[in-house]
């Protein structure tokens, strides 16, 4: 499937590594802030932070179809547990042109917002 490396970049906490998977001019939809993030190095910015946020990351389904793949995780963050939807799009080369995150329950969503301030701001990027 498409979405492989993506996952294993995923659980292996290692998005350095994987940026080779995004297209120069990725767009990552954030479940936090209504702006999306545009370009390859934002997003590894972002997701360097997220791999330092969610605790016990674990991928527990897989939909893919065509150029389009969900990949459904459980997690915590900060003290609260979250579900949430990894949403990629890929391009006609393979690489993903667009990543949209969705996280509930709002708590959950909460604590994530929260502690990607205080991890973005460390990094300068927020």
């Amino acid at each position: 499937m498409k979405s492989d490396a993506f996952k294993r970049a995923a659980e292996a906490l290692d998005f350095a590594a994987g940026a080779e998977l995004f297209t120069e001019d990725v767009v990552f939809n954030s479940p936090v802030v209504f702006k999306p993030y545009e370009g390859r190095d934002s997003l590894t910015v972002v997701l360097g932070a997220v791999v330092q946020v969610f605790k016990d990351f674990r991928y527990v389904g897989q939909v893919e179809e065509d150029d389009t793949a969900v990949l459904m995780f459980e997690a915590r963050a900060g003290e609260r547990d979250v579900q949430g939807v990894d949403i990629l799009k890929f391009s006609d080369d393979g690489l993903i042109s667009e990543l949209t995150v969705m996280v509930r329950p709002m708590s959950g969503m909460l604590a994530l917002a929260d502690e990607m301030k205080k991890m973005l701001e460390a990094a300068g990027a927020a």
